[in-house]
């Protein structure tokens, strides 16, 4: 739908063309097109860390961006010809990344079905957090991913607070994140109440 949400994002100002100016835009080439008439209706969280339990490096935004070297970990070997991307990242301490305007489709999902409907991909926004499933996430990622979460559900009109929902909950034969150390009563609390929790 390449028009603009009805509503203002909570905090951030997307352009006309889904991209946030207060995130650091990495665009990938990893995308394309929504099917033609298909709303945006689901959040899905993920959790990422490349290699897996290392933060603060910048394996993640290669991935997406097909910049990675595949020879320079052990773990990365998996990832050869893999094309993957999502529409933001959260780091851990709380820097927003955007990879894929809002009204294309990233390609974070996968095989992937919520309430009967297959391919999530073409009707979700994908946020990625950089984390692990046992690892707690940070107040810094929390404190950007609830008025981000709360700013989407006002923009989409699709999109309810039951339509957050983790990548495992839509592929869970094959996905687990983000995992035991998400707190989703946190993010559901802090968009019910409209406060950006800190801590």
């Amino acid at each position: 739908m390449n028009s603009l949400p009805r509503e203002p994002f909570d905090h951030l100002t997307p352009g006309p063309d889904g991209w946030l100016p207060e995130a650091r835009l990495m665009p990938s080439e990893n995308y394309d097109a929504r099917p033609p008439g298909t709303a945006v209706s689901l959040l899905v969280v993920h959790g990422i860390s490349l290699p897996p339990g290392e933060f603060g490096g910048d394996a993640i935004e290669r991935l997406f961006c097909n910049t990675l070297d595949c020879n320079e970990h052990p773990w990365f070997e998996r990832l050869h010809d893999l094309r993957v991307s999502a529409h933001m990242l959260i780091r851990r301490d709380g820097e927003l990344v955007q990879f894929v305007s809002l009204f294309d489709r990233a390609w974070h999902a996968g095989r992937s079905c919520f309430a009967g409907r297959a391919e999530c991909n073409d009707f979700g926004i994908g946020i990625e957090l950089e984390g692990t499933d046992e690892t707690p996430y940070t107040d810094a990622q929390y404190g950007q991913l609830i008025p981000l979460a709360r700013g989407l559900i006002r923009a989409f009109p699709g999109m309810t607070q039951d339509r957050v929902v983790g990548h495992s909950d839509i592929a869970p034969e094959r996905k687990t994140d983000p995992g035991a150390g998400f707190d989703w009563q946190r993010l559901r609390r802090g968009i019910e109440s409209g406060a950006e929790e800190s801590g």
